[in-house]
């Protein structure tokens, strides 16, 4: 859906009829709302010349009530307070401005029915398995919005850190593939308006939180892509940044409060000591830097104790899950926002969405800080958290480190096995999103060296331990980057978006054989796990690393070495070597009957097992 800017409504005549100065009304957030919400209030803000020396009064409606109307330091904000009770019916209510007594204008608000079953959507979790994709980079499926009026950056494909033109349109026409690959979430990074003159297609520094880029689409796209998306047996993710805002929203030319974003006597960016949080030895005024310090010179740092707008984001976030269907929540820079905020924003999401899935982005290689943040945690300040999952940060970097290095007692598989042992700090591991890439890091394919057979181990750990396995777009075809971090490099356009790309990783055509060669056996490995529910919900047993290899089983504890078992062996051997299975005997027995998952190779084990050279053997055992 396009709002229409609110001063097309009836306010839009509003001058008032007196000397006095006319009122304009520019914004009106949120648009509307829905009748019931399990909380019945509901803030909203007016923006427009003069707006915040009228009254509000409410025309009589069924079920809702005027609660009251607040200012802020800006005299172009009113913001009025709604209460609307489970008796409220859909419809449209009237709010009305006064002067003196005088009606100066009439504002329309739409009361919507929410979708069956909307509290109760389904989320993302351990049974899926999510693609990222940067959706300026995907696919151009509009070229007529490549360029908009009034929007200071155009296109320049040619240049890293521009706007290249990918859009909803392009993401909308290959959900085909992403399903066909065996993906079951899409997360695109932010869509929102970010109207600022240079790196604007990342997403990242809203300047509108309510409409998205007309770059990409409308919200009308937007909407578009979920149901269709849905449609091809994918939910959709939306990436909400609560931290900050870019320097070129239009509240920056007008805040509403002296205090809606973070200041200080001279610019102080966050030094992003985020354990200053957690640190018993901490100075407050590291953990206030780390806070309310501003992520860059263009991204203003919101200031979440304002209770207005606190409010506003909290708003913000329930208009889109109820907007656009959404299956689930991603949000930046998590820690960075106000840590009582968050305890409140993630609890009210789940007191409206119980069984709804929203993970942050800790980005630590400690899982003590990671665990600190997810629900359950009994924290040793108190801390009490309702966000249920997290990115999995510092797994991510022993996956890649336990693949680079050489094995040792501390190094190379040890590493990995150690690292997922720490399990324990957390209340819910397997609710945590592991990852091989995304759109901060370089691409795993060039950080383990062009190593195809690493990067299937890679792989094959994400889609087999406890956990919620997310892809970056482009891995399956071994897109490249950088070792170091270029964000314009990691963030590739994917070949076929384009008209008259020479390859079309959507078709095939072009690819080389090593590239589609993992193209089909990423397939293979996802779609087999989309239907694996031992993957989804069994439990996991390792063995310590032995000889270059490492041996993780899934099970059903109930039924033991009677039931179905799988098992990944990955070996780092440069030569074929013999698996002495008599290590497992919690897990195996001689004569079990084995599938190769990837293979369709069907064996009886005996005592020992043949690894391949630098290989990943995938096992359903009966």
């Amino acid at each position: 859906m396009t709002h229409a800017p609110a001063a097309a409504a009836t306010a839009a005549s509003a001058a008032s009829a007196s000397s006095s100065a006319p009122v304009t009304l520019a914004h009106v957030e949120p648009p509307d709302w829905w009748v019931g919400m399990k909380s019945p209030d509901l803030q909203v803000m007016l923006h427009g010349a003069g707006i915040g020396a009228l009254q509000a009064e409410l025309v009589p409606t069924p079920g809702v009530t005027l609660v009251g109307t607040r200012r802020g330091d800006s005299p172009n904000y009113l913001f009025v307070d709604l209460r609307i009770e489970a008796s409220a019916k859909p419809g449209t209510l009237t709010l009305r401005f006064k002067r003196d007594g005088k009606v100066v204008f009439e504002h329309p608000y739409a009361l919507r029915q929410r979708a069956p079953g909307s509290a109760q959507r389904a989320s993302f979790g351990p049974k899926d398995a999510i693609y990222l994709v940067v959706p300026d980079r995907f696919a151009n499926g509009d070229p007529s919005n490549d360029v908009v009026p009034g929007l200071a950056e155009g296109l320049n494909r040619a240049d890293p850190g521009g706007r290249h033109g990918g859009d909803l349109a392009g993401l909308t026409a290959h959900l085909d593939y992403i399903a066909a690959m065996g993906f079951t979430m899409l997360w695109p990074t932010p869509l929102s308006v970010n109207d600022s003159p240079k790196w604007s297609y990342h997403g990242y520094g809203a300047t509108d939180f309510y409409q998205v880029d007309p770059r990409f689409g409308s919200n009308a796209d937007y909407v578009r892509l979920g149901a269709e998306a849905k449609r091809h047996g994918l939910g959709l993710i939306q990436d909400i940044v609560l931290n900050h805002i870019g320097v070129h929203h239009w509240w920056m030319a007008d805040l509403p409060t002296a205090d809606w974003v973070n200041t200080w006597p001279q610019y102080t960016e966050t030094h992003h000591a985020r354990m200053s949080l957690q640190d018993p030895y901490a100075a407050p005024s590291d953990r206030r830097r780390f806070s309310d310090g501003w992520f860059s010179p263009g991204m203003p740092d919101l200031n979440q104790r304002q209770p207005l707008v606190a409010t506003y984001l909290t708003q913000m976030s329930l208009w889109w899950i109820e907007t656009a269907d959404l299956a689930g929540v991603r949000t930046d820079t998590y820690s960075y926002s106000d840590k009582d905020f968050l305890a409140a924003w993630s609890r009210r999401l789940k007191d409206e969405y119980p069984k709804l899935n929203i993970v942050g982005e800790e980005w630590s290689p400690h899982p003590a800080v990671v665990s600190y943040w997810q629900a359950g945690k009994h924290n040793h300040d108190g801390y009490v958290s309702s966000l249920p999952s997290l990115m999995d940060f510092p797994l991510q970097e022993a996956l890649l480190a336990g693949l680079n290095q050489q094995d040792a007692h501390d190094g190379g598989f040890m590493k990995l096995y150690e690292a997922l042992a720490h399990d324990f700090v957390y209340p819910d591991p397997a609710n945590l999103v592991l990852f091989e890439g995304n759109h901060d890091t370089p691409r795993v394919y060039s950080v383990l060296h062009d190593d195809l057979e690493l990067t299937k181990m890679a792989w094959a750990y994400l889609s087999f331990v406890r956990r919620i396995p997310q892809f970056f777009y482009g891995s399956e075809i071994l897109m490249t980057s950088p070792r170091h971090r270029d964000d314009g490099a990691v963030r590739g356009d994917f070949p076929g978006g384009w008209a008259g790309d020479a390859v079309n990783a959507f078709t095939g055509a072009g690819l080389g054989e090593r590239q589609a060669g993992a193209q089909a056996w990423l397939k293979r490995l996802l779609n087999w796990r989309k239907a694996e529910t031992l993957v989804h919900d069994g439990a996991l047993m390792q063995y310590a690393p032995l000889a270059e290899s490492y041996v993780l089983f899934r099970y059903d504890p109930a039924k033991g070495l009677g039931g179905k078992r799988l098992m990944l062996v990955m070996s780092k051997a440069k030569e074929a070597r013999e698996l002495d299975l008599t290590r497992f005997p919690e897990m195996l027995r001689e004569g079990d009957q084995a599938l190769d998952v990837m293979t369709g190779e069907r064996r009886t084990l005996g005592r020992t097992l043949t690894l391949p050279a630098r290989s990943v053997t995938l096992l359903s055992i009966e």
